[in-house]
């Protein structure tokens, strides 16, 4: 015998026959779809910006990064010629050349910090000259990624300071 009547079921989900359980859904699918976008597009902002300063340095210190600056600093300048100092990044190796009274055949290197992480090879290297201890001779500053090296005019050339006189230049200045 042969059933006619009975009803068979399509195997629907059960928020299809509940209005609100699909509205619900929607809106979840459709929140989670916007927070992926923004994601992505906050990861692409930041990529582009990122490789937009890596441009501008290339820009302005070049690669290896490189910068120099001239500076009357009592070595070697009898002849009226400022002395020049450069400093670079050279495969996370910090050097300062200084070319006394601008002569290349009198040139000294001083070996500066070694750079550790993640694209350190694209810090650059600024330079600068400044009297930090009061001898009126200007010393030489180094700043590596918001960090100040010092190196001080000392006989005739840059030295790094002896703990003596890095507590000195640690302590504030009285008036």
């Amino acid at each position: 015998m042969a059933v006619t009547s009975r009803t068979i079921r399509t195997g629907r989900r059960i928020w299809s026959r509940n209005p609100q359980i699909q509205r619900t859904a929607h809106a979840l699918l459709y929140g989670v779809a916007l927070v992926l976008g923004a994601l992505a597009v906050y990861v692409l902002i930041g990529a582009l910006i990122g490789r937009m300063n890596v441009l501008i340095d290339n820009m302005r210190y070049g690669y290896p990064r490189t910068m120099h600056v001239q500076a009357f600093v009592g070595h070697g300048e009898e002849a009226g010629q400022p002395t020049r100092l450069i400093a670079m990044n050279l495969d996370r190796q910090v050097v300062v050349l200084e070319l006394p009274g601008g002569d290349p055949s009198r040139m000294r290197s001083i070996t500066g910090p070694y750079l550790f992480g993640a694209d350190e090879h694209l810090t650059p290297v600024i330079i600068g000259v400044s009297d930090v201890d009061g001898d009126t001779l200007p010393d030489l500053l180094l700043d590596v990624r918001r960090e100040r090296i010092v190196y001080l005019n000392r006989d005739g050339g840059f030295r790094l300071p002896t703990p003596e006189e890095q507590a000195r230049l640690m302590t504030p200045a009285r008036p």
